[in-house]
C-alpha cells in the first residue's frame, strides 16, 4: 500500500487490518471495510473511533459490495474465504474484481489445505481451508490472471497476491 491509495478490507471483522491500512494510506487515502456481521462492524467502528482513524465501515456481504466499479486500488481478504461455499466464494472474488481498478491488487491470507497441517494454527483451526490450486484457478476465472503465492509467516497460512487484468 502506498499513501493516497483507496483500500477495501472485505470481511474486515473487528477492523484491525482496516485501521492499520488507513494509517498507511494517510489522510489522502481512503479505507473501507465490509463485513456481513453487524456485531463485527459495531466493534470495528468502536475500535476505529478509539484509534481516531476514519474508516468507511459497512454491513454487507462481500459477494454484493455497495461501491461503484473501480472504486479501490487494493483489496484485502483475510481468513474469510474458507467460510464461504465455493459458488459464493467465486461471487465474492468477482465482486472484489469489479470494485478494483484495472490492474488493482488483491491480497488474500488464508488457511491452506494444500500445505501439511502443523503448528499452533493447525491445532487452533482444525477445519476449513483453501486448496491453493483451486483458488488460483478461481482467481483467474474471476479476472485475476496474475497470482503469486507465498508464506504468510505461520504454518498453514498462505498469502496470495493477485493482480487484475487490464479491464474491470
Amino acid at each position: 500500500m502506498r499513501e493516497g491509495e483507496r483500500v477495501l478490507d472485505a470481511g474486515c471483522g473487528t477492523g484491525t487490518l482496516a485501521i492499520e491500512a488507513k494509517r498507511r494510506v494517510g489522510s489522502r487515502g481512503l479505507v473501507a471495510g465490509v463485513d456481513a456481521s453487524a456485531e463485527m462492524i459495531a466493534r470495528a467502528r468502536a475500535k476505529a473511533a478509539k484509534a481516531r482513524v476514519d474508516v468507511d465501515l459497512k454491513i454487507a456481504a462481500a459477494e454484493s459490495l455497495p461501491w461503484a466499479n473501480a472504486s479501490f486500488d487494493v483489496a484485502f481478504c483475510s481468513l474469510m474465504l474458507h467460510h464461504l461455499p465455493r459458488d459464493t466464494r467465486a461471487r465474492c472474488l468477482r465482486e472484489i474484481r469489479r470494485v478494483l481498478t484495472p490492474g488493482g491488487r488483491l491480497l488474500i491470507i488464508e488457511f491452506s489445505i494444500t500445505e501439511p497441517r502443523r503448528g499452533i494454527i493447525a491445532r487452533l483451526h482444525k477445519r476449513g481451508g483453501i486448496n491453493l490450486d483451486a483458488l488460483r484457478e478461481m482467481l483467474a476465472a474471476c479476472g485475476f490472471p496474475h497470482v503469486r503465492t507465498g508464506d504468510a509467516g505461520r504454518a498453514n497460512l498462505v498469502s496470495l497476491l493477485a493482480r487484475g487484468g487490464g479491464s474491470s
